[in-house]
């Protein structure tokens, strides 16, 4: 497998953008305020598997020093391989290029798998953040970034 940058405008990260959202609507009702667009500011990278992108997940700046993990999705085919561990290990490594000392997300509550992922890689509890508060299914997670060993 292979991790890359890619632009917001890649068509391979808007497929995968558009079924994790198709995903968590279906298992949170379809709560309405909820983001369906990839965005311009958001660094992707994306895993690539036999040829094509299975996996995504990005990075926003929220301000100079915190950065903010977005849109992270593997496809079902792919999950319990590890990939979205290597994933979240590259979009820390990449945070932390940028100059992040800490990276912020938010996930939902009917998420066990992420919420273990992110638990598992040493993030903590945080109270609910930005466009997130009055969300009840939303849990955020931070995590201070260290170097890279």
């Amino acid at each position: 497998m292979l991790i890359e940058s890619r632009p917001a405008t890649d068509p391979e990260i808007d497929a995968l953008v558009t079924a994790q959202q198709r995903e968590l609507r279906a298992a949170d009702g379809g709560l309405d305020g909820q983001a369906t667009v990839t965005h311009d500011d958001i660094r992707y990278l994306v895993v690539v598997a036999d040829g094509r992108a299975v996996a995504c997940g990005g990075i926003q700046a929220l301000d100079a020093g915190t950065g903010e993990v977005k849109r992270m999705y593997v496809r079902p085919a792919y999950r319990g391989r590890g990939v979205a561990r290597q994933l979240l290990t590259a979009l820390e490594e990449l945070a932390f290029q940028q100059g992040h000392a800490v990276l912020r997300l938010e996930t939902g509550t009917y998420l066990p798998a992420a919420i273990g992922l992110y638990t598992s890689s040493g993030y903590e509890p945080i109270p609910v953040y930005g466009e997130y508060v009055g969300n009840p299914y939303s849990v955020c997670f931070a995590k201070r970034l260290r170097v890279p060993a």
